[in-house]
Formats: structure tokens, sequence, C-alpha cells
């Protein structure tokens, strides 16, 4: 049976993810879709708007038949080992054909050449990248520049254009991942459609990016201005969530646990987590008592500088609020792969996956969390969720305790 994978964080699901999911079905000419799902915390480094069950259920809806969880030790990380993190689990389940992303390029043929050429990270690509970070670049605008260079040839300042392009450096990685892995599952790519990755504001009447689908979220009446951006069962989610009080969440909702965090640490030990580097740790501690206003983005916004980016200064923050400890989530440690393949929801033709996942399937499959813990990432996740469902406006113990009793959506 042919079988989509894709891999999402549905920040919420929008119409445009809805076109996605089903022109990788018609791409692939694929009978069912298995998603890995990204936790409570995001790859940049920021809380989802709800919780993974509210997202599961949205992607239940919109026809995936079965919901992965990307371990939270991948989730939050660089697009390299967040995309290998969520290829490999793919590629764990033995039952995968196919995996389509979205990319601006539209097309593989402007990614595999390069991915092809990356896949063995040479000690010349190392080299440039080094040199374009002594100019103060940032990591993602070192690694494209330093690609380019070393694979395009007379083509490198069209190179590093495509790469400067969000969605088609994440592809590359997933190709990469791909390669690495030696993996058999075919990729696809589908162009993104009517909305930039980082548009603020819809441009299009039915279309919206998720950065901007949350701009509406975040004003007052905004789910009713969101709504011809999403799908009616989305809508329908969301309402539940934030009248439950489990929404919308936002950095600032961590504040506190953050604060306390980096005030009670010292520099050595903020530089003992992961992603603090170059001595960002010194910079924090300095800021930390300038602030006016003791708010997680008016932190960012002091600590950002050319080098230290949004999402880089975000996924440090969220490292230290989770308490990530740097060795734990060292690349010798993450290129060992995921642990386990943690099963949130399944339809009926997902029910059948499963059955075949346990004969194919080349990691444990897990079901219930619950005395889970001798496996160090999933530890990390319940330890994640516990701590998103204590910042909640309603807390409750059966929200921080639902990941141990929560058995798989179906629907």
């Amino acid at each position: 049976m042919k079988t989509v994978g894709l891999i999402v964080e549905y920040n919420p699901l929008h119409n445009g993810h809805a076109y996605h999911f089903a022109e990788a079905k018609r791409l692939a000419g694929a009978e069912a879709a298995v998603a890995v799902m990204s936790g409570d915390f995001l790859q940049r480094g920021e809380p989802a708007i709800v919780g993974k069950w509210a997202r599961t259920e949205m992607a239940l809806r919109l026809g995936v038949d079965l919901v992965l969880e990307l371990p939270v030790a991948y989730a939050v990380q660089p697009a390299e080992w967040f995309a290998y993190g969520a290829v490999a689990t793919l590629q764990a389940t033995g039952v995968v054909t196919h995996l389509c992303f979205g990319s601006e390029a539209g097309a593989l043929e402007a990614l595999q050449p390069l991915a092809e050429r990356l896949a063995d990270e040479s000690a010349a690509l190392r080299a440039a990248v080094r040199e374009e970070l002594a100019t103060g670049a940032s990591y993602p605008a070192a690694y494209a520049a330093a690609a380019a260079r070393t694979c395009a040839g007379g083509d490198a300042a069209a190179a590093r254009a495509l790469l400067m392009q969000p969605n088609n450096s994440l592809g590359l990685h997933y190709l990469i991942a791909l390669r690495r892995l030696s993996s058999g599952i075919a990729p696809l790519t589908v162009r993104r459609r009517a909305a930039g990755y980082h548009d603020a504001a819809p441009r299009d009447a039915a279309i919206a990016s998720a950065t901007a689908v949350r701009a509406l979220l975040a004003k007052a009446g905004g789910l009713a201005a969101a709504e011809p951006y999403v799908p009616p069962f989305t809508a329908a989610v969301l309402a539940r969530e934030f009248a439950a009080g489990r929404g919308p969440m936002d950095w600032e909702r961590f504040a506190p646990q953050l604060f306390h965090r980096l005030l009670a640490c010292t520099p050595g030990e903020l530089a003992a987590h992961h992603e603090m580097t170059e001595g960002l740790e010194h910079r924090i501690k300095r800021q930390l008592s300038d602030l006016s206003h003791p708010t997680v983005s008016e932190l960012v916004k002091q600590l950002k500088t050319k080098r230290y980016t949004h999402t880089k200064l975000q996924r440090t923050l969220l490292h230290v609020l989770l308490q990530h400890p740097a060795d734990s989530l060292a690349p010798e440690a993450l290129g060992q792969g995921p642990q386990y393949l943690r099963v949130l929801g399944f339809s009926q033709k997902g029910r059948a996956l499963l059955k075949t996942m346990r004969k194919t399937a080349a990691l444990p499959v897990i079901t219930r969390a619950a005395g889970g813990e001798a496996h160090s990432h999933l530890a990390l996740d319940l330890k994640a969720s516990a701590l998103y469902a204590n910042a909640m406006t309603t807390r409750t113990t059966e929200d921080m305790l639902r990941d141990y009793r929560q058995p798989p959506l179906q629907l």
C-alpha cells in the first residue's frame, strides 16, 4: 500500500495545510497518510498555540491516518536535526513509501543536486561555514552561503537565494536525511501557494500562513477573523480549547518559570544547556539586569544581534526552560536517531497500519507513555508536556498528567 509521510506542526492546521495534504496524496497515489508532528513545543523555539492532542485531532479530521509524535529532542532543533529526527521516524515505521514536503521551489530538481553533494558533509563545507560565521552571519545564513559556495559553482548566488527561503532550506535537509539514512522513501514536493512562510498578514482570500493565522487569533475576537483561513474543524477545536483555558498559548505564559531559571542559574550553569554557545550565557545575564519589562519578547529583542537570530534565541531559552543539557542533545547523541514511535492518534485505516508496523517497525511502537521513562527522549517529552499544561490559564492535574493517561485518539 502506498503511504505518504508528512512532517508537520499544524500550529494551527489551516487551509494551506489542507491543500498540501490533498496534493501529497495525489502526487504519491497514496491510499494512506502518516504524519510526524511536533509536540507542545516547536522548531522555531516556541510553544504551540494549542497542545498536541488538540492538533492531533485536527490532523485526524483532515484525513491523516496515523499521527506520530516527533520527540522534543528533535522538534526544537535547527533544521538539520529536526529533519533528521522526523525522516528517521518515518523510515522506522517500515510502512511509509513517500515523503511529501512543501517548498518555495516546488520542484525536486532545484534541491536534489545540492542534497547529493551535501549529504556527506565535507571538510570544505565545514570550513566555509566557519568563514561565513566569522563575518558575523547567523548560522542559517552562513550555511546557505557556504553550501552555495562549495556546491553550486557559477550559480552560487542563485543557490544561496534558493536556500535562504525557509521551506526550501528545510526541504533540502529532508533530502539530505533521506540520503544519510539510505532510505527507500521517495521524496515529493508541493509548491507553497498564496502565502509565504513569514507572511504576517493574509494576502489571499482563503490561504494564509500559520504566522498570519496566529496573529489573527491573538487579537480580540480573533477566532472569527481567522475562520476564513482554517477548516471548520480547526475553528471548532480552537474554540473548545480556548474556552477550556488551554490556549491560545504563547511564550509569555512561561515567563515566570523561564525568568526564575535564568535568574537562579549562574553563567556556568546556563552554559551547560543545549545551544548555549559563544558566551551567550553572559549576554543573557547582563541583559536581565537591564530589562525595563521582564517579558520574554523584550528579552529576545534585547538579546538579538546579527549572529543571534530570533529563532536561535527562542530555542536557546526553550532549552533552559525545559532543562535540556548540552551533552544529551549533542550531535553524537542525536545522530543515533529516535528511540521509539509514539502514537498520538489513528483512523480505522491507521489501525491497519499499526498492525503492519508491529512487524515492520525498526523501533518500539508506544501507545501508552506510562512506564516509558526508560527511553531518555520520552522522559523529555513527558516533562515538556507537563510544563506546557502547567502554564495553561486553567491548570488541572488531568492536563498535567494527560501524557501518562491518554490513549491514542481514534477517529
